[in-house]
């Protein structure tokens, strides 16, 4: 059931389930600005962090909850050569261009339509929006199933040849803000990962989990690989690193996040190749909901994409829409309680 409600400026629209979740959606930049779940104890909390009122998604420096692109994640040296054309794109992350620059998805004002258990939400990137080449169309279909699923469908086409590698960049705390993510259990379905340098661009060859910090192949606690000796880990103050999920294609499970305390679980499905884990390094300060700013680590990200910096490296074609294609890929979150068959 689809309940729209207005701000002065920020349509909002809630999905309910039978579970007694309520996600509710932003026509800003296509956003998850809540989900209400509630935990093994019945009590409902608010599973997402945000800002405190529609004035915050204005700039949305963190991208709480909103759609990305045309480019999710950065471009070195925010430009790419495409069929003997070079396009030079936002500088927005230093030298680098990042979730689709100054005027990316994430700031749009899209289209909205009630769909049966679900919403449609429609805009239209022009060519050189960000410096992408082309007119995008692009959609996106948010549906909030009984079973505690949010799936996530995108489709987009082109008029011109374009990059395009769309998520979702919701941040998640499942035991709603009473304490940071440091407990929280993590298994990731990836054997390596992309390590990064210092502007957080993917270098060399995926390397291997095995050993290292970044291996949550069996359920680890979040907290204390933080703190590891591990350079990769101290330059950003922790987890802001592409796993290799792929290949892309089928929809496929990826990783299981749990909160002990609450019993709330959080699955990851997706068609795509990359999972982009960031364990909310740099919160320290935004002013959130709650009494206080939030921490760092208050909140963890788990977005399915393509590669960073795909579109200059040697698969860079698959990350390019053509004319007369279609972009699709989807990705379903599913929230439940541990031990309850969710």
């Amino acid at each position: 059931m689809n309940t729209p409600k207005q701000t002065d400026d920020d349509p909002l629209h809630t999905l309910r389930n039978g579970a007694g979740m309520r996600v509710t959606i932003s026509a800003r930049g296509a956003t998850l600005r809540s989900w209400r779940a509630p935990d093994r104890y019945g009590k409902v909390a608010d599973v997402l962090l945000g800002f405190p009122d529609a004035a915050g998604y204005a700039g949305n420096a963190p991208y709480f909850g909103a759609l990305v692109g045309r480019c999710a994640n950065r471009i070195a040296g925010a430009s790419f050569a495409l069929d003997g054309a070079v396009h030079r794109l936002d500088r927005n992350d230093g030298d680098n261009h990042l979730h689709g620059g100054l005027v990316g998805l994430h700031l749009a004002r899209w289209q909205v339509e009630a769909e049966a258990g679900g919403l449609l939400l429609r805009h239209e990137s022009a060519d050189g929006d960000g410096g992408y080449p082309g007119n995008l169309q692009v959609q996106v279909r948010y549906r909030l199933g009984d079973d505690g699923s949010l799936s996530i469908d995108y489709e987009a086409r082109a008029d011109a040849p374009t990059p395009v590698n769309l998520t979702s960049h919701g941040y998640f705390n499942l035991n709603g803000g009473a304490a940071g993510i440091g407990d929280h259990l993590l298994r990731i379905a990836a054997d390596s990962y992309l390590p990064i340098d210092a502007q957080c661009i993917p270098y060399g060859r995926a390397a291997a989990v095995a050993g290292s910090a970044f291996d949550f192949r069996q359920a680890a606690p979040i907290g204390p690989r933080l703190g590891w000796p591990e350079p990769q880990l101290a330059q950003f103050r922790g987890f802001d690193h592409c796993y290799c999920v792929g290949p892309a294609g089928a929809l496929r499970e990826v990783a299981w996040v749990c909160d002990p305390a609450s019993g709330r679980e959080l699955t990851v499905a997706t068609t795509e190749a990359g999972l982009q884990f960031y364990s909310g390094n740099f919160l320290a300060g935004v002013r959130g909901r709650g009494a206080a700013p939030y921490a760092m680590h208050d909140g963890f990200c788990l977005e399915a994409q393509a590669y960073p910096n795909q579109i200059n490296g040697p698969d860079a074609e698959a990350v390019v829409l053509r004319p007369g294609r279609v972009y699709r890929q989807t990705t379903v979150y599913r929230l439940g309680v541990q031990g309850a068959g969710a």
